[in-house]
């Protein structure tokens, strides 16, 4: 399957792209092994991934799983898929701890402030939503509330209560793990077998409802003090958190769907929950691909709010934070969780920071200087033949971006080698080069300059300072030593490196 806005070149090139593009291998969670993915419905792809739940603002590790899958929403769109992204919001339900018991976290940060819990709701979504345009992430096709889907959760619980996975204590619904763990195997993606869930489960106000402390809630009966409620056959209460997204996606992607994303942390319970509710409901696994990001850690801590170690994207973007010695661009934040595989672990460090917007400014220098080279009559002393099918080959193996990301600084060497009179470039090859560039940096990585809203702007500044230069050559020619060595130290205090050559002149401006 190919792109319609793929250039083709000859018939030959057609073939290997598509033998290269029908070859994307993802990791599959569930089978624990790289898989070839072929879409139940092909050109069809569905695709649910967990959102955010939106009582405080976004941080780091909330990007990693929106990059991670914003990658995955633009490379199968651009192998020609027809994909319909599908990523909740959590308006409700998820309780402190991602226990049964305790305070909705939505409503506990309504009380706090003194606002309606859909107040809460509201201004942290559009926060959200305002640090994910920042960072390039594509919205997706779908993004539905658990709060407006309460109807199909109630279905969802009936359905389980009748296959007699459930049972009803006290107004709220459970799910009966030791029953459903008989028919079917309760770990099957986490590993985990039931005696280790039990072992491993913590005792806590409320578990006297249950039969088995595994068991978890599906509905839950609210409390006096409780805000967000709603009428059902079994009390006036709410969904159980992992409700939600069996429930949504099930309506949007229907009984069976490609894949489902999220964190690794969400591997056990939340994800394993999923599974086991649309068995007991549907009597079959409704997801075929189960991806994780793997997380983002500072000190070798998950970073995350329940643990009080984050760093909001806000404060990042203006380096507000005291773990922080500077502010970071968003795309700096984007390619330096592009610069780990999705599946490892990324520390984080202002070092490493530092590094990613170093290696963030060589690379848009790099096209830059591509659209400056004027081609020749051949290519020699470079080699961009194979470039393409290497990004494609990085790109298939599980989303290796890092991997495409060492490609394109193949191509940024390729394009100084050029710029420095040390090699030359045929129009084709060059047209290839950059072909090859626009496609993976910007189409499929999400990269854009973060100064392209100043682009007049920045070709008439570089005019000017092209101006200057050619005065600073005619002084040259004409012996003038001191107005040319005047230009070039006035430039250079203002940050500029200017290069003479045989054919006359090259700048950069260094920040």
């Amino acid at each position: 399957m190919v792109a319609d806005n793929y250039k083709i070149y000859n018939f030959a090139q057609l073939i290997i792209i598509i033998m290269e593009t029908d070859k994307l291998i993802i990791y599959n969670t569930l089978t624990r092994r790289k898989e070839l993915f072929v879409p139940l419905h092909a050109p069809h792809v569905g695709m649910y991934v967990c959102g955010p739940t939106v009582y405080g603002d976004a941080h780091l590790g909330h990007a990693r799983p929106a990059i991670t899958f914003d990658i995955l929403f633009r490379y199968l769109k651009h192998l020609g898929y027809k994909v319909r992204y599908v990523r909740n919001i959590t308006d409700v339900g998820h309780l402190e701890h991602d226990a049964d018991d305790g305070e909705d976290k939505i409503a506990k940060k309504a009380r706090l402030e003194q606002l309606e819990p859909m107040e809460v709701v509201q201004y942290y979504l559009i926060r959200y939503h305002k640090a994910m345009e920042a960072l390039n992430v594509l919205p997706p096709s779908i993004e539905p509330h658990a709060s407006g889907h309460i109807i199909e959760q109630i279905k969802l619980v009936e359905e389980i209560l009748k296959n007699g996975y459930a049972y009803v204590s006290e107004g709220s619904v459970y799910f009966d793990v030791a029953k459903y763990n008989k028919d079917h195997h309760y770990g099957v993606l986490s590993g985990r077998n039931l005696d280790d869930v039990l072992n491993t489960t913590r005792e806590l106000d409320g578990q006297e409802e249950k039969h088995n402390p595994a068991d978890f809630a599906l509905w839950k009966c609210a409390q006096p003090e409780h805000i967000m409620r709603w009428p059902s056959p079994w009390s006036n209460g709410f969904p159980g958190w992992h409700c939600e997204c069996t429930a949504m996606g099930r309506k949007y992607l229907g009984e069976t769907f490609d894949i489902h994303g999220g964190g690794m942390d969400l591997v056990f319970p939340h994800h394993e929950c999923e599974i086991a509710q649309a068995v007991a409901s549907e009597g079959h696994q409704m997801v075929r691909y189960w991806m994780h990001n793997n997380m983002i850690t500072i000190n070798g801590q998950k970073m995350g709010k329940s643990l009080g170690n984050f760093i909001t994207l806000e404060e990042f973007f203006t380096g507000s934070s005291k773990l922080l010695s500077q502010a970071y661009s968003p795309m700096t934040i984007r390619f330096f969780i592009l610069q780990a595989h999705y599946r490892s672990t990324v520390d984080f460090s202002n070092e490493a920071l530092q590094a990613a917007e170093k290696g963030l400014e060589r690379l848009m220098e790099g096209f830059k200087n591509l659209e400056r080279i004027a081609p020749s009559a051949t290519t020699s002393g470079i080699e961009p033949a194979g470039l393409r099918e290497k990004c494609y080959e990085a790109m298939n193996d599980d989303l290796n971006t890092p991997i495409v990301i060492s490609h394109l600084f193949d191509a940024v060497r390729m394009v100084n080698t050029v710029t420095d009179k040390k090699a030359t470039i045929s129009a084709e090859d060059l047209e290839e080069l950059k072909d090859v560039f626009s496609l993976f940096a910007f189409d499929i990585l999400g990269l854009k300059s973060e100064t392209e809203n100043n682009e007049a702007r920045e070709e008439a500044f570089g005019k000017v300072v092209d101006m200057l230069l050619e005065q600073r050559m005619k002084a040259k020619a004409n012996k003038d030593w001191a107005t040319s060595d005047k230009i070039r130290d006035s430039l250079s205090a203002l940050g500029f490196e200017v290069k003479d050559t045989k054919d006359g002149f090259t700048w950069k401006l260094n920040k």
